[in-house]
């Protein structure tokens, strides 16, 4: 079928000739047409090109071999210099002959349509960018005009006109000035076929308008070859185009409504829904193919080749069905494993809009005619990009995708003067209806996924129902086209309001033999078999007579005598048995075989436009045997019985528990689900395949705030980066010496041998940058070198570099481990339940924070991800000596609309750790936290007593501590109500204070100023505060507490004073207090214009 695939437009494009470029005969003559149409690019466009082709091949490589072939061949694209026209022009090769000095090659010149002889020096290599447009010149012939000859019979003396394989020089001439005569030229496009146009020719002499097609015949130069299912001239030919005119309907019409819906095919599909059987099958989509036109876009390359190169065939089995159905503008509903494939609507819907006299009720309206809902702008962009490749060769029906957030300004200002089809969501679809009128001439409602579209967003879907059903109930609709599409993968309960109320006599096409049950409304039962019974039944098998066991079968018993039936799945097809009314499963098929042992029930379906009582009465059972050894299928079982709203058995939600979490245990080697690090939730969990819960511990430092450098923009929300040291950035160093090192050309040594996850170095654009090799792939043949799939280990993205680009690494730069940070931003996520964010957003905050420091406070930690919120900008004021907050990444993403707010996100991620309990010693406290000075994010421990809890969503609190001093000694207040499983541990210059209160764990990690004597110092519980007392090393005055500053950690006045008033040394008091003030105030200045705006 696809060797002699002969596409037929469905509709007849009229388009007006600008030139005859070159007339053989009315078998082949090239054109140029004047107005744009789907496969044709405006004037201007071409003279643009031929600007840019002559600058390119005249200015920048004049005298250069840059641009010259290597080698010539005939069918070879290039650029060729014309003599004639001085001028660069796009060209095929011909033919190619050799000459006394040089090679000669004959041109065909693409966009004039001229053959032109040219030397090898004056061809060029042909740039990509400069074939993109299609060839300007067109070739053509007369559509289904063939030619004749006179043959002479001597013998007989006769002569009798016949068919011939070429045109006579007397047609060519007549032909040829019949349009040279002409004023006015006309074709109307019915064909295409290997790369040329079939047209009907029109042309205008004095006034009169002539059919060259029917002229020729008419004049016997020409014969009109018929097509088999069609007899009489071009003419009548013209008119009765099942493919471009509506035909007559039937007599019995059941509905105004239905009488002036377009019937394009008169043949019925057989309404036969069973999955078996490969003849059915194919005569179905013979019969498709027969009836439905395709409408395929046309470039420059031989659409045949395109359309096989993207490996279409012709319709599957449920396109067969659904494509008549869509096309002859009913109502219809499809259910199949490929409902989520757009191709099931978009070839009949194409073909559909293409009959302009279907809208002719609307010419004086606005508005689109189609509206394409679907569940996410994920699809949405794949269903729009559907439709700009598939109309190019059609009417333009100029569709839009539009995807708006929650900002009304940009629901305002989108334009949709023109658009005949919009691809968007529901929320989306809301938000444009209250500035625009949608509904004027909304002749087409197709609902994509429609499950989904039930399942999240089932109010938005009923809304927008409601208003098509209003629009179309009044005078002006009753006899114009209304149609609702709805495709999807599964039943939902949503679909049978859909049908009642929503659409009339729909077509329902189901090719999932289970969702078919579902639909026919069949009860599911389940049954524990752990014993087995005999009874008396009929048995059929391969060897078996199928005649008797039929007879048997369609015998009628006396009511109360059941008929059972033993058969294997082999048999069942060839039984097609469809009127049982009940199914046992001994034993838990593949889906297609379950599926058709439900369609032997088919007689007994229920169906959605009949009453309750009438369902109830018609039910019919599907019974399954559940063993101890179909654990298997147990999983598969409870999806199928959710999904029916069946009643599930306490013994088997149990066992599925145990499975499920055993299923998820699996999972252990595979990183954190991303959807659940960056939402907090994922909505697929049963069918995600990373992991969903918490298993690597690693630590933490009592460090909150840093400021990372975002490098690699993942989404709006996640980015890979470093954490940036104020002090003395390490990696920043390591840098520098990298690219110290590899600035001698003697230090670039190419590595030899490449092994999978060792360490290299490479060069990108003039930078030195360490890389981890991920992946090495085969070596292709004609290639010297392969490539490799490389990791930026201090950055985070990916990419793939050939093997000879990787440098040595020597081992001092290996030393500082990778510095590639995960960032995630909590507490925002996408709009109208999307689970990825628009490409929109996370374009903006791309441009927005990429390579620009920012202050992040880190909330929690697990493994290489940090959580951050907020995520500030902060901007330093020199001349005031002050910082100022410039944005709040979250805040921006806020604002462009298309995000919400979180506040789950953060309480999503606490329960992964609540029954987490990890036994260690507290001896591991000390080494651990005198580690986290170098580390910046991980896990983190309470320890309490011998025991510790795995808490990466809680990082440390630090309590707000109060200090005051005298000569020999300092009193730290740490301000902690019921302390519960406190540690303090002293040493000369340091304090480590840990307790839990109230399912809050604190930590204090004190350098000190000065030294203490750790032996005698001592720490006291009280109810509301915790009081640790620091013997000083040498008497005198702490001009402060701590080496560094803490914005928890101030001085306690009242105490203060009170100790000046019982001081013996009230002057040196003062001097004490005078000095700590002045710098806790300096402190508190400094930190003051810093504060999160969040």
């Amino acid at each position: 079928m696809a060797n002699a695939f002969l596409i037929f437009l469905c509709l007849h494009l009229q388009l007006l000739l600008y030139l005859f470029r070159w007339i053989e005969d009315p078998g082949c003559f090239w054109v140029t047409m004047k107005e744009c149409g789907p496969f044709t690019v405006d004037e201007m466009a071409y003279k643009k090109l031929n600007d840019e082709i002559n600058q390119f091949y005249d200015k920048s490589y004049k005298d250069t071999h840059e641009v010259e072939p290597v080698t010539v061949e005939e069918g070879q694209v290039c650029v060729v210099f014309s003599q004639e026209l001085k001028c660069w022009c796009r060209a095929v090769i011909k033919s190619v002959m050799y000459c006394t000095d040089n090679y000669q090659m004959e041109c065909f010149l693409v966009d004039y349509a001229k053959y032109i002889f040219v030397t090898s020096k004056d061809i060029r290599v042909d740039v990509e960018p400069f074939m993109q447009l299609p060839y300007r010149a067109k070739k053509c012939r007369l559509y289904r005009t063939r030619p004749v000859s006179l043959r002479m019979d001597l013998c007989e003396e006769t002569a009798k006109i016949v068919p011939a394989k070429r045109w006579d020089s007397a047609a060519t001439w007549y032909f040829q000035n019949l349009l040279k005569a002409s004023t006015h030229m006309k074709v109307k496009l019915c064909a295409i076929e290997d790369n040329t146009f079939d047209v009907f020719l029109y042309v205008t002499i004095k006034d009169e308008k002539i059919c060259v097609n029917d002229d020729l015949v008419s004049k016997n130069f020409a014969r009109f070859e018929e097509a088999e299912e069609n007899t009489g001239s071009s003419a009548d030919y013209q008119e009765n185009q099942t493919s471009l005119n509506a035909e007559r309907l039937p007599g019995k019409v059941v509905s105004p409504t239905l009488a002036f819906r377009p019937v394009l095919f008169q043949k019925k599909i057989p309404a036969n829904l069973g999955t078996g059987g490969n003849h059915s099958c194919e005569e179905t989509i013979k019969q498709a193919m027969h009836y439905v036109s395709l409408i395929p876009y046309i470039e420059h390359g031989p659409t045949v080749l395109e359309l096989t190169r993207k490996k279409f065939l012709g319709p599957n089995f449920t396109e067969s069905y659904c494509w008549p159905s869509v096309a002859r503008g009913y109502d219809v509903v499809a259910i199949s494993y490929q409902g989520n494939d757009p191709f099931i609507y978009i070839p009949p819907l194409l073909t559909l809009l293409q009959l302009e006299g279907c809208y002719k009720t609307f010419t004086n309206r606005s508005g689109p005619l189609a509206l394409i809902l679907c569940p996410g702008w994920k699809k949405a962009q794949l269903v729009f990009e559907l439709l700009k490749t598939y109309e190019r060769c059609s009417r333009q029906f100029h569709p839009m995708l539009i995807i708006l957030g929650q900002n009304k300004a940009a629901a305002s200002s989108v334009k949709i003067q023109g658009c005949e089809v919009i691809v968007t969501t529901p929320y989306s679809f809301l938000r444009l209806f209250e500035h625009h009128n949608l509904f004027c001439r909304l002749c087409h409602l197709v609902l994509d996924e429609m499950e989904v579209l039930f399942s999240d967003a089932a109010e938005q879907v009923f809304t927008i129902l409601d208003c098509y059903k209003k629009a179309t109930v009044s005078e002006e609709w009753e006899y114009s086209l209304h149609q609702i599409i709805a495709v999807g993968t599964h039943w939902n309960k949503h679909i049978a309001r859909l049908m009642k109320e929503f659409m009339n006599d729909p077509y329902v096409v189901i090719t999932a033999m289970e969702e078919a049950s579902i639909y026919g409304n069949v009860q599911q039962v389940k049954i524990w078999a752990l014993r087995s019974n005999s009874i008396f039944s009929l048995k059929i098998h391969k060897e078996s007579n199928s005649k008797y066991i039929l007879e048997q079968w369609t015998k009628k018993y006396n009511s109360g005598s059941p008929v059972l039936l033993v058969s294997t799945d082999d048999c069942m097809q060839s039984l097609g048995i469809t009127d049982a009314t009940c199914v046992i499963h001994f034993s838990l098929p593949s889906p297609r075989i379950f599926g058709q042992r439900l369609h032997s029930m088919s007689d007994n379906f229920s169906n959605v436009s009949r009453s309750l009582t009438d369902q109830e009465h018609t039910k019919a059972r599907s019974v399954i045997l559940f063993t101890e050894n179909s654990d298997c299928h147990a999983l598969g079982i409870l999806r199928f019985l959710q999904h029916a709203e069946a009643e599930i058995p306490p013994e088997l939600q149990d066992f599925t528990a145990k499975m499920l979490e055993a299923e998820e245990n699996k999972k252990f080697s595979r990183p954190l689900c991303a959807y659940l690090k960056t939402f907090g939730i994922c909505k697929n969990r049963e069918a995600c395949p990373d992991r969903h819960q918490i298993n690597i511990p690693s630590f933490i430092s009592d460090v909150l705030c840093f400021q990372i450098l975002p490098l690699h923009i993942v989404s709006a929300t996640n980015y890979f980066g470093r954490i940036v040291d104020k002090e003395k950035d390490q990696y920043t160093i390591l840098a520098e010496e990298i690219n110290e090192y590899f600035e001698n050309p003697s230090n670039r040594i190419s590595v030899k041998k490449v092994k999978a996850l060792a360490l290299y170095g490479l060069c990108e654009k003039r930078l030195f940058h360490r890389v981890q090799v991920l992946e090495i792939y085969p070596k292709e043949e004609e290639n010297l070198f392969f490539s490799v799939k490389i990791k930026y280990i201090d950055e985070g993205r990916t990419n793939q570099v050939q093997s000879c680009q990787l440098l040595h690494l020597p081992a001092k730069f290996q030393c500082l481990p990778p510095q590639a940070v995960e960032f995630v931003v909590c507490r925002v996520k996408p709009i109208d339940k999307e689970t990825e964010w628009n490409p929109q957003v996370t374009h903006y905050i791309h441009h927005k924070i990429k390579g620009k420091p920012h202050e992040a406070k880190i909330v929690h930690t697990l493994g290489n991800t940090a959580w951050v919120d907020p995520m500030v900008r902060v901007t330093k004021l020199s001349e005031l000596k002050i910082t100022a907050n410039e944005y709040n990444v979250r805040s921006e993403i806020l604002s462009t609309g298309m995000g919400t707010d979180n506040p789950e996100h953060i309480m999503q991620l606490q329960k992964l750790c609540g029954h987490l309990k990890l036994l260690l010693h507290t001896e591991n406290l000390k080494s651990f936290l005198c580690k986290t000075a170098s580390l910046k994010l991980g896990v983190f421990f309470i320890f309490w007593k011998k025991k510790i809890h795995l808490s990466f969503l809680y990082f440390s609190f630090h309590p707000q501590i109060k200090w005051f001093q005298n000569e020999e000694t300092v009193t730290v207040k740490v301000e902690i109500a019921s302390v519960a499983d406190h540690k303090c541990e002293f040493s000369k210059e340091k304090v480590i204070f840990s307790a839990c209160s109230r399912d809050k764990f604190y930590l204090a990690d004190m350098e000190l100023h000065q030294r203490i004597l750790a032996e005698k110092s001592t720490c006291v519980i009280k109810d509301k505060e915790v009081v640790i007392i620091l013997v000083k090393e040498q008497k005198g005055s702490w001009c402060k507490l701590l080496k560094k500053k803490n914005n928890h950690v101030s001085l306690d006045f009242e105490d203060w004073e009170d100790c000046e008033d019982d001081s013996h040394f009230p002057g040196t008091k003062k001097m004490y207090c005078t000095d700590a003030v002045s710098e806790d105030l300096v402190d508190l200045s400094e930190v003051s214009g810093t504060e999160s705006d969040d």
